[in-house]
């Protein structure tokens, strides 16, 4: 298990581990090099794993990402990589939180519109970013029940604290992205699958609709996953809409937005604002709203109802998942396609 260290000893560490040598050139180092920048971080990110001993051209190199994260851990022998909780474990990601792509082709991550970071990469790297953008981790709350190997916990809420919250219902379906000209699910190269027809007829009725550099992020619920729904009113369920600078609209400019092209938002169940209290409120409406739903229910997500940025999400998003959820399995795919079932209206 990693050790967090202090700042003085994350610099000693690193410098000693390296003989305090650079460890791209072997010239005497300068820096100890946060591999992942430690922004990044929730306490900073000093750990030994995240630290290479590098002279000041070579940290200039790794600052503008042509030393790549794992160029830097095989140059100093670093076996455990580290990573920001809120990080997907699967991703390639450059030193700050980018995810770089087999293709070297990137998505910006929370750090990208940045202006030391904008100011530090170089124009032959940002040219190489696609315009599309992976749909954040949302982190569990401290007491939800049903944790999987690669779900994170936030240490604690705090960042609720004062602020105007709701609570939604967590339904179990596909996170999918529309843009004017791109539709994916969490994977930005999504490629064709049954369960993915219906969004993508959506998609060719409502793309014109959609802003330049906007997207529209929601629930596909047309398979099956864990639960097989029996009264959606919506085979698509927006939860978030983000703009051109990349921040997601206030919750109510979300549901005019959304009643605008027509579309259903996930379920509100709670509005207010986090305070000591909010706790048993929240978990009162949730239980109220569990007994008198006609499907079962995973669980709830909690967001600010104002502009949430992008770098910002970690600190105002939560989820809480019901014990004995099934989370879907990575091969859902490989099976039958199960269409849920739509409500009969009158």
């Amino acid at each position: 298990m990693s050790i967090l260290l202090t700042r003085e000893e994350f610099k000693k560490q690193v410098f000693e581990r390296d003989s305090y040598l650079c460890v791209n050139c072997g010239s005497t180092a300068d820096d100890a090099h946060h591999i992942i920048d430690r922004v990044l971080w929730g306490n900073g990110g000093y750990f030994i794993e995240n630290g290479v001993s590098l002279c000041g051209k070579c940290h200039l190199l790794a600052e503008q990402t042509f030393l790549s994260c794992d160029e830097l851990r095989i140059l100093a022998k670093i076996q455990t990589v580290v990573l920001p909780d809120h990080f997907f474990l699967d991703e390639k990601y450059d030193k700050w939180g980018n995810i770089v792509l087999p293709s070297g082709m990137r998505i910006k991550g929370e750090l990208f519109g940045e202006e030391n970071v904008q100011r530090i990469l170089p124009v032959e790297v940002l040219t190489s970013f696609l315009p599309y953008i992976k749909y954040p981790r949302t982190m569990h709350f401290p007491w939800s029940e049903n944790l999987q190997n690669d779900d994170r916990m936030h240490d604690n809420i705090d960042f609720f604290t004062g602020k105007e919250v709701i609570g939604t219902i967590k339904i179990d379906g596909e996170c999918t992205s529309l843009y004017p000209d791109y539709i994916h699910a969490r994977s930005i190269d999504s490629k064709y699958h049954e369960s993915r027809t219906w969004i993508k007829a959506l998609h060719g009725q409502i793309k014109h609709e959609i802003p330049t550099g906007w997207r529209i992020c929601g629930e596909n619920m047309y398979a099956k996953h864990s639960i097989h729904y029996h009264y959606l009113k919506s085979y698509f369920y927006i939860y978030s809409i983000w703009d051109e600078n990349n921040i997601a609209l206030s919750w109510d400019d979300t549901v005019e937005y959304a009643s605008i092209l027509g579309l259903e938002t996930v379920p509100v169940f709670f509005r207010g604002i986090w305070g000591a209290e909010t706790r048993g409120q929240l978990e009162q409406a949730f239980k109220a709203y569990q007994d008198a739903s006609q499907d079962p229910v995973e669980g709830y997500v909690v967001r600010v109802t104002g502009r949430v940025p992008y770098k910002d999400y970690r600190r105002s998003y939560a989820k809480w998942v019901r014990k004995g959820h099934v989370q879907t399995t990575q091969f859902w795919m490989r099976e039958k396609v199960v269409p849920n079932e739509l409500e009969i209206r009158p």
